[in-house]
């Protein structure tokens, strides 16, 4: 049987696609829509994602809902804006209230099992082409117990993108996708020239979750392999200390004294970043909109080593729904759907948005239409090796979030008499605390985390 513990173990990560047997039928050509919609029952669905902004807010994803609901007019949308942060607590709220959204965003997929709140899709995505495309490294992250329970809604990835043109006016060697842990650290410490306002790294904290990947094959983010972390390995324990030595040799902007910081232009980290002032950031391929603001050369050049560092979002459809294959036609179109993302793409360059995922499908059509208008070529190479990536874990392994944050540890830290384990190796990586006194422990409190997060669906 597939369980998180053991479907996550590789942690590799592909394209998604997904789409829906429907009772809205195809016309002649194939295509599901106005026609086949007039003989069908009207139907009101509701939705709650944090994806649509503030109400009255023109954005693509409520366009999107439009969009449904002309292709579809047998089909009102409703979106429901009484679902907000805390987001889990408030799903629970409404749970508890009978009032649940029939479709709606997930922070945490284990935390929807756990309460009950997911419909087994097994039915309705049964024999269903855009469903069969999706890769199978990431359509295993879909099921628990041989059963599908939510749905990809966006696909991201996280890496370094680099200012090219800092690196190629001081005659140094560009980074680029694949570079080893070795380049990225050399490339870091070259650019940087702290009384000249230049500074190779915008944060030192993600090389925590990168570096295992980066070291070892076998491994995905923190350590996490055959659903269990290693914290008290060596890849864990060298990752921690690259980040202290870029921290304490002042390469990292986020760690800079104030005075240190008076050298920039910039009053923060983003703000450096878009002065041309930092070699290499952190950040994820969201910031693509933002990115284009800028007025020197950049590329995506991921996480050394050349794996692509996935981050998948997902819906789920939820048990009390009375119109399930609709929620799923639905979900799909705003998602994943071959339909519904060239709608997406028509709405982008009609209206002026921006692109706010990547395809979540192996399509050729719609990988053709949408990096027609991306030119981004570190992104690119990424995607097409997606599927031999790595997954970002805390949305889909039980207990990842204590486990990598959360849990008290017991041990006082500065100001913290009782630190998390996030505070805890923060702390390490600022030079406070030696990482190795701490490893084992660490060890054995985040896999207990894991385990109880489990045990909560079992």
């Amino acid at each position: 049987m597939k369980k998180w513990s053991t479907m996550l173990s590789v942690c590799s990560l592909g394209l998604i696609l997904a789409a829906c047997n429907n009772d809205a039928g195809t016309d002649e050509e194939g295509n599901e829509g106005d026609e086949a919609s007039e003989n069908q029952e009207e139907v009101t669905i509701s939705v709650a994602s944090w994806r649509f902004g503030n109400e009255g807010e023109e954005t693509l994803e409520r366009s999107m809902v439009e969009a449904f609901m002309e292709d579809y007019p047998h089909i009102t949308v409703e979106i429901d804006e009484s679902i907000g942060d805390p987001w889990n607590d408030s799903l629970s709220a409404a749970a508890s209230a009978s009032a649940m959204p029939d479709v709606f965003e997930l922070s945490e997929v284990p935390i929807a099992l756990a309460n009950d709140w997911l419909l087994s899709l097994d039915e309705v995505v049964e024999g269903d082409e855009d469903f069969d495309n999706i890769n199978e490294a990431v359509k295993e992250q879909l099921y628990y117990e041989d059963t599908v329970y939510s749905l990809p809604s966006g696909q991201h990835l996280l890496g370094y993108f680099v200012n090219k043109d800092l690196y190629e006016e001081g005659n140094l060697n560009v980074p680029e996708y694949g570079m080893s842990i070795d380049d990225f650290s050399n490339a870091v410490r070259d650019v940087t020239d702290i009384n000249s306002g230049q500074v190779g790294l915008n944060q030192p904290f993600s090389i925590i979750e990168w570096y295992p990947v980066s070291a070892n094959d076998d491994m995905g983010v923190f350590t996490y392999q055959d659903g269990e972390l290693n914290l008290d390995s060596n890849e864990f324990i060298s990752g921690v200390n690259l980040a202290n030595s870029l921290v304490t040799n002042n390469y990292v902007y986020e760690s800079l004294t104030e005075e240190q910081k008076g050298n920039f232009n910039g009053e923060d980290g983003n703000e450096v970043w878009f002065q041309s002032e930092m070699g290499l950031r952190w950040d994820g391929t969201w910031v693509l909109s933002f990115f284009d603001e800028s007025d020197f050369d950049w590329d995506f050049v991921g996480i050394p080593g050349g794996k692509a560092f996935s981050v998948n979002d997902f819906m789920g459809i939820s048990q009390s729904t009375e119109h399930p294959e609709e929620a799923y036609l639905f979900t799909k179109y705003m998602t994943f759907g071959k339909e519904g993302f060239l709608k997406r793409l028509d709405l982008v360059d009609e209206q002026d948005f921006t692109l706010n995922t990547l395809p979540i499908t192996t399509d050729q059509e719609i990988l053709d239409a949408f990096f027609e208008r991306l030119d981004v070529p570190g992104i690119l190479e990424a995607y097409e090796d997606i599927e031999n990536g790595v997954a970002n874990l805390p949305k889909i392994v039980p207990g990842y979030t204590a486990a990598r944050w959360n849990a008290p540890t017991g041990v006082s830290v500065g100001e913290e008499s009782n630190a998390t384990i996030g505070q805890l190796i923060d702390a390490a990586v600022n030079g406070e605390v030696n990482i190795e006194n701490y490893s084992s422990q660490l060890n054995d409190l985040a896999n207990q985390q894991i385990q109880e997060g489990i045990d909560s669906i079992d």
